[in-house]
């Protein structure tokens, strides 16, 4: 299956006469992930459908979770800035291809809007469900044409939404100290077993000697 590119994808999305809004997201959703996925087109109608219902827009001081660590990251980082860096956006992977978007509140919850892949709704788009399905049946890289094709037509038609209330983990005083192994300084709570992550839990590197 031929694999699309932005160029490629801005001719397709005119000819499906996809709304001026969406493309413009989709266009710098796309710039930002490198590449048009399959996952990241269709969070970009999540985030979308999220806004519209929590009646906000893109500039907002906004937060949000994703549930999962693919493609919607990027889409609520592009649209509504929410990131790692301004801790508005929480990655908690629980398997589901959703995303929760809330305003700020000075409280221990928030009100906001969970949209997810509805798999029910899906089925109405066979290339689409045997992708979401992760099917056998399903021929093709996640940039192919007559997934993008039913992707942009069904839009928010394959989503379901309702309203939650967003918990949020009270911000902790800790102290710093100095992990005893490597000798840089952490904050006092992220020791274990007498060093930091970085050196126990979290350990992802060798380092080089002469």
């Amino acid at each position: 299956m031929e694999e699309y590119d932005l160029k490629d994808l801005k001719i397709k999305m005119d000819n499906l006469e996809v709304d001026e809004k969406i493309k413009e997201y989709i266009s710098e959703c796309v710039k930002f992930h490198t590449f048009p996925a399959a996952g990241l087109l269709i969070s970009t109608f999540m985030v979308d459908l999220a806004l519209e219902k929590l009646g906000a827009v893109p500039g907002e001081r906004l937060y949000a979770v994703s549930e999962t660590a693919k493609c919607a990251p990027d889409a609520l980082q592009v649209i509504i800035h929410c990131t790692y860096g301004n801790h508005r956006l929480r990655v908690i992977d629980t398997g589901r291809f959703a995303i929760t978007v809330n305003r700020f509140s000075e409280d221990k919850t928030a009100p906001g809007i969970r949209v997810y892949i509805d798999a029910e709704k899906v089925k109405k788009y066979p290339t689409l469900n045997l992708w979401y399905r992760n099917d056998p049946a399903f021929k093709g890289g996640v940039a192919g044409s007559d997934l993008l094709d039913e992707i942009l037509t069904a839009g928010k038609d394959i989503l379901s939404w309702y309203p939650v209330n967003v918990r949020f983990t009270p911000k902790q005083k800790w102290s710093s100290t100095t992990c005893p192994r490597c000798g840089e300084m952490v904050p006092e709570n992220t020791i274990e077993n007498g060093v930091c992550r970085g050196c126990g839990a979290l350990s992802y590197y060798d380092k080089e000697t002469a």
